[in-house]
């Protein structure tokens, strides 16, 4: 049974508090916490990127304290054969886990979550490269599980070119091909690392709206591959299409701690709602559900690895979080911070999880 989006504003005075977490004197909100809580508790939160590498009991406590209806978890994506292994072993935690979990195929089954108090998980791959040079293996993955697929990390793969590559040349032919399949049968496209001109081009050649499930604005981190454009920002909503802005501090902005804060994180969601529209922005972490440094990561396992996996362009830093998103209830935060700001509740529902339900709900 789906939850009408009007049961949901009706209930929000039935709901019972929570503690307010890790919201700094600067941000506070104006509403009173036990309101803002009411809120929250009872608001669809949907994270657009969740990295769920080693999940264990500590992954289960953050989400019980996350609040999240549901999340985009990306798996490995190396070759074939290891991303349906990735599909068969998440598909069995959920089974093993359905007090708490459940698999994400559409739309619904995120109303059905909020419903039952549980978490529904959308699996998905942060590239194309396990498919090969094969579009009956877009199929097989659909048929396993897979609901979104980034079309390309960071370097060229058959299908495009990734954000780092020099020749910026967009989508193959093989590649629209697998845009097309992937209309056809229900898989979100994704473009978050995907190059100027394959952003572009899968924006064109797509028939359904593109999902940018983690990135962020050009315009306020200039020169970073990541980001996306203006341009790209508007005529990916124009489709009917989504921006996740992403968590991780250092894709925010090149000082953190100094010029680069929570604000500055507030900031892309506000420029990408001017730009987009208040219905295309969404949230997304690109992190761990407990955060990063809750995680184990150190300078020496997380981040000089990244010096030799990333170009000098990506301009990694340690550490590389924002205290405020850097925990479980980081858009219990968020959410603070965008009332303080004069958001409406409605409009902060849209971004914390309604703009990705409805999008899914159109692509899915």
């Amino acid at each position: 049974m789906t939850i009408k989006r009007r049961k949901f504003l009706k209930s929000l005075s039935l709901s019972t508090l929570f503690p307010l977490t890790n919201i700094e004197s600067s941000s506070f909100s104006n509403l009173k916490p036990t309101r803002l809580n009411e809120f929250y508790k009872n608001a669809m939160i949907i994270d657009g990127l969740i990295i769920p590498r080693g999940w264990n009991e500590d992954s289960f406590k953050a989400l019980d304290n996350s609040g999240y209806t549901g999340f985009s978890a990306s798996l490995p994506t190396k070759n074939f054969k290891i991303a349906m292994s990735s599909l068969i072993k998440w598909r069995k935690k959920i089974k093993s886990n359905s007090d708490k979990l459940i698999l994400a195929e559409s739309s619904k089954d995120f109303y059905s979550a909020k419903k039952k108090g549980k978490t529904a998980v959308l699996l998905g791959f942060q590239n194309a490269t396990m498919i090969g040079n094969s579009i009956e293996s877009i199929e097989r993955l659909y048929d396993a599980g897979t609901r979104w697929i980034q079309l390309t990390y960071n370097q060229r793969n058959l299908l495009g070119d990734g954000c780092t590559e020099r020749t910026n040349a967009g989508l193959s032919n093989f590649g629209i091909e697998a845009v097309k399949k992937m209309n056809n049968i229900g898989i979100m496209v994704d473009v978050s690392h995907c190059g100027r001109k394959t952003t572009d081009d899968a924006i064109k050649f797509s028939e359904k709206g593109v999902s940018i499930n983690h990135s962020m604005c050009e315009a306020l981190h200039n020169n970073h591959p990541r980001a996306k454009t203006d341009k790209q920002l508007k005529s990916m909503s124009e489709k009917g299409g989504v921006i996740g802005i992403i968590c991780l501090g250092y894709m925010i902005g090149p000082k953190l701690g100094f010029e680069t804060t929570f604000q500055t994180y507030l900031d892309h969601i506000e420029h990408a709602v001017n730009v987009a529209g208040i219905d295309h922005v969404g949230v997304a972490a690109d992190f761990s559900i407990q955060g990063i440094k809750a995680s184990g990561a150190t300078k020496e396992n997380w981040y000089l690895p990244r010096l030799k996996n990333f170009k000098p362009s990506y301009k990694v830093q340690w550490p590389p979080w924002i205290p405020e998103l850097d925990v479980p209830k980081r858009y219990l935060n968020v959410a603070a911070g965008l009332e303080k700001r004069g958001y409406k509740l409605n409009d902060i529902e849209k971004i914390l999880g309604l703009n990705w339900l409805r999008y899914f709900k159109e692509v899915l």
